[in-house]
């Protein structure tokens, strides 16, 4: 609840064939079972009170009767309790029968939606017994009350404005035009669908891969639970395949031929975020029933906090069981990391030779430190000249090596270029920078941030002249964590003609240049790329210590990996700091402490919003992924703003 996150459950009971009572007090533990974990939305199997398999058994009136008796005994045993909860029977309308998937919450049917796409091959023959159900919301008689009953029902949260229910059933998921489609244009957030899907060898995949494009498509939650134990096993098996879906990510699955409860969050307010931002997803909200919903405890919870003064909403939290990864830049997945890697490093290549090509070029200069963001570019460089079948002579690296230059970086850039088969030119700068911190009256001792960036500048007016020198364009090496931070020289390093690295983050960068080791054969070049990989990052402006690096990044600004972690939540969803700060507790457990992940983050916040005159004049460079600071699209903000309302927010998680 609290920032978005719904803790809900796939549920796949055990059930008995035809005895509905017993499948009602099944149901109703698995729903006790459910309030005590903290659970608020629950979703029950396809005719999960009768059982998928009864065949002509349906058409009983004992059986219907019973069905309709144990929806009932079910809506009354959830009176006082917190789980919003969808369960699957038969039920007869106007003489007719339809497979329904009925909402209950604190007591009550709050609607009945009817299943729309009714196979007829193979094994099933739904249509032998079933109708199909229509868009038109009518009202029929549940007991005491009239009830809504069609396909167009969605179902608000009264206290979570963002929770809006979706029903569809099984088959309504694997036809062309799932009812899903609409009820998320229309305002849905998370779709549950009751589903009684047999298992075959392979289908497990498709099943997985079917939820997951969905809720990528739909931007929206997805909870699919599946018939199980108890289903007859004459011509099918039923494994209780539960799928936990968000925005085409996979959060939790059931293992195969399981039965209880599947549980994760979804984060409803990420889901809203995203839509907002794409602003082709069509939003149509007519046409539909809206029925609402509370949660008794979170109402109580929120008129608590009002007595209690609040201005704003406070929503209790949820306790948290999905995980955050570390990179969220990085897949988690081996084969999915190295394919995008690929891609990267392709989109990295093809840019500049695609740039090279249209301004015919055929030289490129590239500061070499020995670092590793030099080190991606130039290794992206190589790839675009092999793209353009160029010769490898037409790329200059340079070497400027001053005060701070170390033995290890300046060893490993000369190992580096020489390995790569391409030019290495040496220039030092120190007496350059000497004469011009002379001109202007430093002294040439005070180690300032004016006698570092002299440095910065000198190098890169080097570069670019080189290039004028000999008609090419200087590739700019500076990555994405950098631009965030404006951890850069302005019109010095921030500077290039084409900036290959601008949205690689320095963990992919790090990354990236790992699977450049691992993918090569040059056992040299393997072992100089591993070296730089494990050599602390640094600009080296500050006088070298017996040869070594006197200066480390890390120790300025924080590490890197956190500061993806907060850019990445940052920038592509727009979350708050106060969120991001817990998802970054979560995610970094046992690796930092919360005082040094809250230190690092106001750090973060307070260069991001003072450093946007940077990127608002930014070279040309190819985005590579969802986030990026291109001041030509992807990120439009006045630099003179102040990120007052962010650095409050968090001066306050320090104080709580």
């Amino acid at each position: 609840m609290k920032d978005g996150f719904i803790k809900v459950a796939a549920a796949t009971p055990v059930i008995k064939l035809g005895d509905c009572g017993a499948n009602a007090k099944t149901i109703i533990n698995m729903i006790q079972e459910a309030q005590e974990k903290g659970i608020k939305v629950l979703c029950f199997p396809e005719m999960c009170i009768t059982g998928y398999t009864i065949g002509d058994l349906v058409l009983q009136d004992i059986v219907l009767n019973g069905a309709k008796e144990a929806l009932l005994e079910i809506a009354g045993a959830t009176k006082g309790l917190d789980v919003f909860t969808v369960v699957s029977l038969p039920i007869q309308v106007n003489s007719k029968l339809y497979i329904s998937a009925a909402a209950i919450s604190d007591g009550h049917v709050l609607g009945i939606v009817p299943k729309h796409f009714l196979p007829c091959y193979g094994e099933y023959y739904e249509s032998r017994h079933f109708m199909r159900g229509t868009h038109d919301v009518r009202y029929i008689k549940l007991g005491d009350e009239m009830i809504p009953f069609g396909m167009n029902i969605i179902f608000e949260n009264k206290e979570i404005p963002y929770l809006k229910i979706g029903i569809e059933i099984c088959e309504d998921l694997w036809m062309p035009q799932p009812p899903s489609g609409a009820l998320c244009v229309a305002g849905a957030t998370l779709i549950l669908n009751p589903s009684a899907s047999d298992e075959l060898a392979g289908k497990r995949a498709y099943r997985r891969a079917l939820v997951s494009q969905q809720s990528a498509r739909l931007i929206c939650g997805y909870l699919y639970a599946d018939a199980g134990e108890g289903e007859s096993t004459t011509d099918l098996c039923f494994s209780g395949h539960n799928l936990i879906a968000e925005n085409g990510a996979l959060l939790e699955e059931s293992a195969m031929f399981s039965d209880g409860l599947t549980v994760s969050e979804i984060d409803v307010c990420r889901l809203v975020n995203e839509r907002r931002r794409m602003t082709s997803y069509s939003s149509h909200l007519d046409g539909y029933e809206r029925v609402e919903f509370s949660f008794g405890s979170v109402a109580a919870y929120i008129e608590k906090g009002k007595a209690e003064g609040r201005s704003e909403i406070v929503l209790p939290e949820t306790v948290l069981t999905r995980k955050f990864a570390m990179n969220p830049f990085i897949p988690e997945d081996e084969n999915q990391r190295k394919e995008q890697f690929r891609e990267v490093i392709k989109i990295q290549a093809n840019g500049l030779a695609a740039r090279l090509k249209a301004i015919n070029c055929k030289q490129a200069i590239i500061g070499i430190s020995g670092g590793l963001d030099s080190t991606l570019a130039v290794l992206v460089t190589v790839e675009a000249f092999k793209l353009l079948n160029l010769d490898m002579s037409g790329i200059s690296a340079v070497t400027m090596p001053c005060f701070g230059t170390s033995v290890r970086t300046r060893s490993n850039a000369e190992v580096l270029i020489e390995e790569l088969g391409i030019k290495l030119i040496e220039i030092n700068i120190k007496d350059a920078v000497n004469g011009h911190l002379s001109d202007i009256g430093h002294d040439g001792v005070t180690a300032d941030v004016t006698f570092e960036n002299a440095q910065a500048r000198e190098r890169t007016q080097i570069l670019m002249d080189m290039a004028n020198l000999k008609g090419g364009i200087v590739i700019g090496t500076g990555d994405l964590s950098e631009l965030a931070l404006g951890f850069a020289t302005y019109n010095g390093d921030h500077m290039s003609m084409y900036g290959v690295n601008a949205s690689v983050p320095k963990t992919l960068v790090r990354a990236l240049v790992a699977f450049f080791a691992e993918e090569s054969d040059n056992e040299k070049l393997k072992a100089t790329l591993l070296d730089i990989i494990g050599t602390p990052v640094s600009p080296e402006l500050l006088p070298s210590i017996d040869g070594l690096t006197s200066q480390i990044t890390e120790d300025i600004v924080g590490p890197y990996e956190l500061h993806d972690f907060f850019i990445f939540y940052m920038i592509r969803y727009g979350f708050e700091p106060a969120k991001i700060y817990r998802m970054a507790k979560e995610a970094f457990k046992g690796r930092f402490d919360d005082a040094t992940i809250l230190k690092w983050q106001k750090q973060l916040y307070k260069r991001f919003f003072a450093n946007q005159f940077k990127r608002s004049c930014l070279p040309d460079g190819p985005k590579t992924g969802s986030v990026a600071l291109s001041p030509r699209g992807d990120w439009r903000m006045p630099s003179d703003i102040r990120g007052t309302a962010w650095m409050a927010q968090l001066e306050e998680l320090g104080n709580t």
